[in-house]
């Protein structure tokens, strides 16, 4: 017996109650891992915020891996209830659909998408300087802006082959970054390591006279932003045979794999910094760059480059795929504008093309607006981890509020008893991060670049309620809506 969406019906899938599904079951249960590791991406995030992470907080900013991925690993175990009861594409769309309603779920998914096409910039913006190193031209703002953009195209067109071949991407993806990872890190430990485990406890006058707690706080934007890309295994549901049990795996196989994966880079990386005061003061302001050429030699930090650039490209391919099948979830249940456009679908690739094409426009054109701000990459990146989470928090916020007025989870994966404290936690933690993330912490700096992140979720949430209440567009659906929560 079968749903509406064409999936194996199970306890976990009764009530998804979706047309036909028109993706083909291509994932295999390692592909799925392989896609929320590309989109966690250890090298990606380490690499792209270590020196910033650094210059904030001193070697003690390690920690910030250890504190988010606690507080991320209670969000994925929700996730996984969630998903196992509901495996439909889109991700925290659909979910927040069928455990809360309309309208909570069509700001869900804005304030979601618009973070996925900031993160698709982040990442590939992140890339560029190591393009230029890996090609010998000098990076600069504008030739970033030209290589982001570079990285985003060959990442769609990737797309558009289809399931298999982003299966294949993910998986290639996944080893390159982990066996790269280890390798490097190997290498550090044995022949460039300058320091003992001491330093993870000695902030190296980061802090000044002052408190260290506000220090690490800032620092640990790089925790914040490592741990989120386990909900790609989800957002990519109808296209994984058996996802009840296959996706919640995947989301918690993501957060120990990927985890442990950035806190050894991290570590490697820190240990084998010759100066922390000269990261510290701004005179060093490329660590990462610095220890690979030293440890390495030219010839070898190149090859580590090109690594790394399999993991920046892995990573935009990940994130647009979920981009892509959250923007076709929309259209499908037509609730956004161009539905009719951007609910096509190939069948002979199995992707909708439009979809992905929004999924790789909207990040260009981001990048090339990145040139009006002093310090871009940092700034693109917060918002892009305040959307993550402002989406992910909603979806859990969701799924308690159903919990308290009888939800049942009933998927193959279920936390039974523990779900309501697993669920208060992961909203606590959630709530902190947001807050963490959000505040201004350089009141010198210009007041465009000290509340950007702030200022950019409130003009999403401004423009998405504008949007729902002058359209209406999000009741025209008749897809499920609040049917988690018993009559």
């Amino acid at each position: 017996m079968t749903t509406a969406s064409g999936v194996p019906e199970g306890p976990a899938d009764a009530a998804a109650g979706e047309e036909k599904s028109e993706f083909r079951k291509d994932m295999g249960p390692w592909a799925n891992f392989a896609l929320g590791f590309t989109y966690l991406s250890p090298v990606v995030s380490t690499y792209t915020l270590f020196g910033t992470a650094l210059a904030d907080g001193g070697p003690p900013m390690i920690w910030a891996f250890v504190m988010a991925g606690c507080g991320q690993f209670l969000v994925a175990l929700v996730f996984g209830e969630v998903v196992a009861q509901y495996p439909v594409a889109g991700g925290v769309y659909p979910w927040a659909r069928r455990l809360w309603g309309k309208r909570w779920a069509w700001m869900t998914g804005w304030v979601y998408m618009w973070a996925l096409l900031v993160t698709i910039t982040s990442v590939a913006y992140g890339a560029g300087p190591y393009i230029a190193i890996l090609l010998g031209f000098r990076p600069t703002v504008h030739t970033t802006v030209l290589c982001t953009i570079a990285l985003i195209v060959i990442s769609v067109l990737i797309n558009y082959a289809g399931t298999k071949a982003l299966s294949w991407a993910a998986l290639i993806g996944f080893g390159a970054e982990l066996l790269g990872a280890l390798a490097v890190g190997i290498i550090l430990l044995t022949t460039h390591r300058f320091h003992g485990l001491g330093v993870l406890f000695d902030d190296f006058g980061a802090s000044g006279d002052s408190s260290y707690l506000p220090v690490f706080l800032g620092a640990a934007i790089i925790g914040f932003y490592q741990y989120y890309g386990f909900e790609a295994c989800g957002d990519v549901a109808e296209e994984v045979k058996h996802p009840g049990k296959v996706i919640p795996k995947a989301m918690r196989r993501t957060i120990y794999v990927g985890g442990a994966a950035a806190t050894f880079t991290c570590l490697t990386l820190l240990l084998a910094v010759v100066d922390y005061r000269a990261v510290i003061s701004g005179k060093d302001t490329d660590p990462v760059v610095r220890v690979l050429f030293d440890a390495l030699g030219e010839a070898g930090a190149r090859t580590v480059m090109a690594v790394v650039l399999i993991s920046f490209l892995s990573c935009t391919i990940s994130l647009q795929a979920a981009a892509g099948r959250l923007i076709y979830s929309y259209a499908r249940d037509e609730v956004i504008i161009g539905h009719r456009l951007l609910r096509k679908f190939s069948e002979a690739r199995a992707v909708p093309p439009y979809a992905l094409l929004i999924a790789a426009v909207v990040p260009a054109l981001i990048a090339v607006g990145s040139l009006i701000s002093a310090d871009a990459l940092t700034s693109i990146v917060s918002f892009a981890i305040l959307g993550i989470y402002g989406a992910f928090q909603m979806v859990v916020l969701a799924a308690l509020r159903a919990r308290l007025k009888g939800w049942k989870p009933s998927g193959e994966y279920r936390l039974g008893r523990w779900g309501l404290a697993v669920n208060i936690g992961a909203l606590a933690y959630g709530i902190f991060a947001i807050v963490n993330i959000s505040w201004p912490r350089k009141p010198e700096s210009p007041w465009y670049d000290n509340w950007i992140v702030l200022f950019s979720g409130g003009v999403v949430v401004a423009a998405g309620l504008v949007y729902m209440f002058t359209t209406h567009h999000y009741g025209r659906s008749d897809a499920p809506a609040d049917s988690a929560v018993p009559d």
